[in-house]
């Protein structure tokens, strides 16, 4: 008998700890969002629902936004990379120009010195 007791007196504590661990995180979530709840309902006193229900609403606006975001910079960098492709293609063209009219300028008679071994 005195553990069925134990445990009912131990439930009602049980109960108030985990009551107060809600509370103070909807405290927290309050405060972190607070320029959002004051735009939304300045003036009127906000219930928990409210408060959770802004929260994920603004949590899903954010992950929105990081997902344009996330777009953004894959489109970016696939614009850098076929930029850089290009280029190096240039470059390359642009080199083996270069070594093709030297090796031109070599065999040509004009720019050729004559051998003369004396």
């Amino acid at each position: 008998m005195t553990l069925f007791f134990s445990l009912q007196l131990r439930k009602p504590l049980v109960e108030k700890l985990r009551r107060e661990r809600i509370n103070s995180s909807i405290e927290q979530l309050k405060s972190l969002l607070g320029p959002e709840f004051l735009k939304q309902q300045p003036d009127s006193k906000l219930e928990k629902a409210d408060i959770l229900e802004m929260t994920v609403c603004f949590l899903t606006q954010l992950q929105q936004q990081n997902q344009q975001q996330r777009r953004l910079l894959n489109h970016v960098n696939k614009l850098q990379s076929s930029s850089e492709k290009s280029l190096m293609e240039a470059d390359f063209s642009l080199l083996s120009s270069t070594v093709q009219t030297s090796i031109t300028k070599e065999k040509s008679p004009v720019n050729s010195a004559l051998w003369r071994p004396w």
